[in-house]
């Protein structure tokens, strides 16, 4: 009799346990949100500094920059826009870049002084260094994308010097076969993992019909960084805010662990119905009172 007691209060335990960790789980809570900063473009192209400030008040606390060209962050030097990313109390750990193939004479591109531009990251504190896109020209067969994928990995090599993380952002084209093969699958593949790591954008994978959890199971740790942005319920799923879309993110979100998930960021490639600084903040208030 004490043994079948002992067991029935072991498993009411355990059950009570997992009752607990299942409702906690309900009621976790984002704490801190980036945003990229493209979707602010002609904002900081025109005002920079005003634009941090805006987005400072709004509650952000880190942003993703978009605006690096020859040695200057949105014309400024690495030293002046580290003063005002400070001055309103926002970190910059991600910024992105392209391989330069589109601009072969630009510098500070992965095929033109590559260098110079990790040491500029650097020194504004970026963690990570991102190749945003790639051009139709670079990405015309398989081996475009396996040589793509050896330069990747030379870029990761020149981070690892300055502690910065290389990775790669995807569009939906990644998705798509081509030649036989999933361009996204051969890029996963053909790099090394420490060298290069995934920022996965949630709007293009979902447009391109292929499902983020699946990647997140299949390589686990891989995604540091995300993208999130939310697709319209209408025919031409267009972009909209975050949380007024048609995607699952308390599910995302659930599955950041084993996606490795450190930092994400609202994005928003164009916004139809409001002021892009709008947009960011209906997507801000969205997720900061989001549960998962």
């Amino acid at each position: 009799m004490k043994r079948r007691v002992f067991i029935h209060n072991a498993c009411m335990a355990t059950a009570g346990a997992s009752l607990f960790w299942n409702y906690m789980r309900q009621y976790q809570k984002i704490n801190e949100i980036g945003v990229q900063l493209y979707t602010l473009r002609d904002d900081m192209s025109a005002a920079p500094v005003e634009t941090l400030k805006k987005l400072s008040e709004i509650g952000y606390k880190d942003v993703e920059c978009a605006g690096y060209s020859e040695g200057t962050f949105y014309g400024m030097s690495p030293k002046e826009f580290k003063a005002i990313l400070d001055g309103e109390g926002l970190n910059v750990r991600s910024g992105h870049t392209q391989t330069g193939k589109h601009a072969p004479d630009q510098k500070g591109t992965m095929i033109n002084d590559w260098e110079m531009a990790v040491a500029n990251a650097a020194e504004i504190g970026q963690k990570y260094f991102i190749l945003a896109y790639i051009h139709g020209f670079e990405r015309q067969s398989i081996d475009d994308y396996k040589k793509l994928a050896d330069l990747c990995n030379q870029a990761g090599e020149v981070c690892k010097k300055y502690d910065i993380q290389f990775g790669y952002h995807n569009h939906d084209f990644e998705f798509l076969d081509l030649d036989g093969e999933i361009p996204y699958d051969v890029l996963l593949a053909n790099t090394d993992k420490d060298l290069m790591k995934m920022e996965l954008d949630l709007y293009w994978i979902r447009k391109a019909e292929k499902d983020a959890l699946t990647y997140f199971n299949n390589h686990p740790g891989r995604f540091p960084l995300w993208h999130v942005k939310d697709m319209e319920d209408s025919e031409e799923k267009y972009f909209t805010e975050v949380g007024n879309g048609v995607i699952d993110w308390p599910s995302l979100f659930q599955a950041a662990k084993i996606a490795g998930m450190e930092h994400f960021y609202v994005e928003q490639d164009h916004c139809k119905n409001h002021k892009p600084i709008e947009s960011v903040e209906i997507s801000y208030k969205y997720l900061t009172g989001m549960e998962y």
